[in-house]
């Protein structure tokens, strides 16, 4: 059975879609902690992300590096934060976070409250500037 980020990647599934190669695929968080937030996935489906193969890691992250630049380029913030959680979905990803302090991380409390037209303008700004 499909994860529900493979079934996105597919198209089954609408989402706001900030970039994509043959390997990857990054979209925005429909529960964001902070303006952004931005989920990277391998397209082939694979449960944990450190149970990818090293050269895939590494592939995923210099995709992420290209999506966080263009975080910062789109949104104001004063870095780009990362964090591997992989609890809900089975399927490997990371979470991408413009942040201005440590604390814009936080997954415990409220999520932001954004609708899909706001997620939609987000996106369009990221992949703007996405090279």
């Amino acid at each position: 059975m499909a994860t529900i980020f493979s079934r996105i990647v597919a198209g089954e599934i609408p989402c706001h879609k900030v970039a994509e190669d043959e390997e990857f695929f990054a979209f925005l968080d429909i529960n964001p902690v902070a303006k952004g937030h931005t989920l990277v996935i391998p397209k082939k489906e694979i449960d944990y992300v450190f149970d990818l193969e090293d050269a895939l890691l590494g592939r995923m992250m210099a995709f992420a590096k290209r999506v966080a630049r263009a975080q910062e380029a789109a949104i104001p913030c004063k870095r780009v934060g990362i964090a591997v959680m992989g609890l809900e979905v089975p399927h490997a990803h990371i979470h991408l976070i413009p942040i201005t302090k440590e604390s814009d991380m936080y997954f415990g409390g409220e999520k932001m409250t954004i609708t899909q037209d706001e997620l939609a303008v987000v996106a369009a700004l990221i992949r703007k500037a996405y090279k």
